[in-house]
């Protein structure tokens, strides 16, 4: 079991940015599928970027593209999401989510991965 810890969320104003880290405790940092995702109340959570740890490809959600990236830094065994020219409709809560993958090809469904953070709030005003 992975344990992983959110930080960086907070209130910032329409076009601004924010970076989200998320520590994990995993021995190997190797062969991960790492993602970010995202829920406002009512709704299902979302998926927003994904990385493979080995190699680095990544995938995004079409309503972030080009404005957040997904980023990782093996020897700290932390991902990140830079998150610029932030919308109000970008709030939500944000989570680090990770799944122990030989295959390569992370998706963008939260079903697909196991282990969860606890989540860390992002609030864009406008």
């Amino acid at each position: 079991q992975v344990q992983l810890v959110e930080s960086g969320g907070g209130s910032v104003q329409a076009g601004g940015s924010l970076r989200l880290s998320c520590a994990t405790s995993t021995y190997t940092y190797s062969n991960y599928c790492m993602g970010w995702f995202r829920q406002t109340p009512g709704k299902e959570r979302e998926g927003v970027a994904t990385i493979y740890t080995t190699g680095g490809s990544t995938r995004y959600a079409d309503s972030v593209k080009g404005r957040f990236t997904i980023s990782q830094d093996s020897a700290k065994n932390t991902l990140y999401l830079q998150m610029n020219s932030l919308k109000p409709e970008d709030t939500a809560l944000y989570y680090c989510a990770a799944r122990r993958d030989w295959g390569g090809i992370c998706t963008l469904s939260a079903t697909f991965f196991g282990n969860w953070g606890r989540g860390t709030q992002v609030t864009v005003s406008s």
